[in-house]
């Protein structure tokens, strides 16, 4: 099947993209890597009037170590988080994403706009408690993670709004474990654990509507506790779905099993 007709615009900056959107009056969408639009439209699921390619505007293929943060562009694409030293937690997290092709054009922005709550970015920009950046033809905001991811696929995104970055703080030790049936495919369970100024986050992925942040699981872990019931406690707080994929309680038992291996992963993770 072919994509339904549609405009096609090359935004040459943040601007005229976020005013063009705005002109399409919530018939718009933002073109990118193109790597989760473009099968959308292939199957007609989605019939934008309008499609505004990002790919010409400068300054958003960026990747800058700030402080103790890295500011992702919203362009930088999933192939060069493999290979940069500035975040090693985005580097392993991101040789997780699909395939070569689909690395080499997928970008940053695009995943964390398209908030699927299988996929690494989303799951790492959770525990990191990353902050989004967005433009809009009323502005700039910044948004946290947490209340960024509103659903499953779902953000707090207008539709005339679009991401030009993401800040993403640097973990002194982190631990990274996916489950998936095939390498590439998305994670059934994918578990992050972060030790950020002090204190330990994990977040999980496949378990529910968006990334979860097991709140009595990082309690115990910062407390101390051993992995075991850290690992326990944060599968009692899944409320996962039984799918075609996996059932609710393999989940549950995965998701147990992957805590326990992302901390045991974390003292040869340590940032240099």
């Amino acid at each position: 099947m072919k994509p339904a007709p549609f405009d096609y615009v090359r935004a040459h900056s943040v601007d005229e993209a976020v005013r063009t959107l705005a002109e399409a009056d919530g018939d718009g969408k933002i073109l990118a890597g193109g790597q989760s639009l473009m099968p959308v439209l292939a199957l007609r699921m989605a019939r934008p009037r309008v499609l505004v390619d990002v790919n010409r505007i400068p300054g958003l293929a960026t990747i800058t170590p700030t402080g103790s943060d890295v500011r992702l562009g919203a362009l930088v694409r999933h192939a060069r988080l493999v290979e940069q030293p500035h975040h090693p937690l985005l580097a392993e997290a991101a040789r997780w994403i699909g395939h070569t092709a689909i690395r080499s054009r997928g970008t940053s922005g695009g995943s964390i706009a398209h908030a699927d709550p299988s996929a690494e970015l989303p799951v790492v920009a959770a525990a990191l408690e990353a902050t989004v950046h967005i433009a809009g033809p009323g502005g700039t905001r910044a948004e946290t993670a947490t209340s960024f991811f509103a659903g499953p696929l779902e953000t707090t995104l207008a539709e005339d709004e679009m991401i030009t970055a993401v800040d993403l703080p640097v973990p002194s030790r982190w631990g990274f474990a996916e489950f998936s049936r095939r390498h590439g495919d998305f994670g059934l369970v994918l578990v992050v654990a972060a030790e950020v100024a002090g204190r330990w986050r994990l977040a999980i992925g496949g378990v529910g509507g968006v990334p979860l942040r097991p709140a009595e699981a990082e309690q115990l872990l910062n407390d101390g506790a051993e992995v075991d019931a850290v690992a326990a406690a944060a599968a009692a707080e899944t409320q996962p779905q039984s799918d075609i994929h996996a059932s609710a309680d393999y989940r549950r038992a995965m998701t147990a099993e992957f805590v326990r291996r992302a901390l045991a992963s974390h003292g040869k993770r340590a940032a240099a």
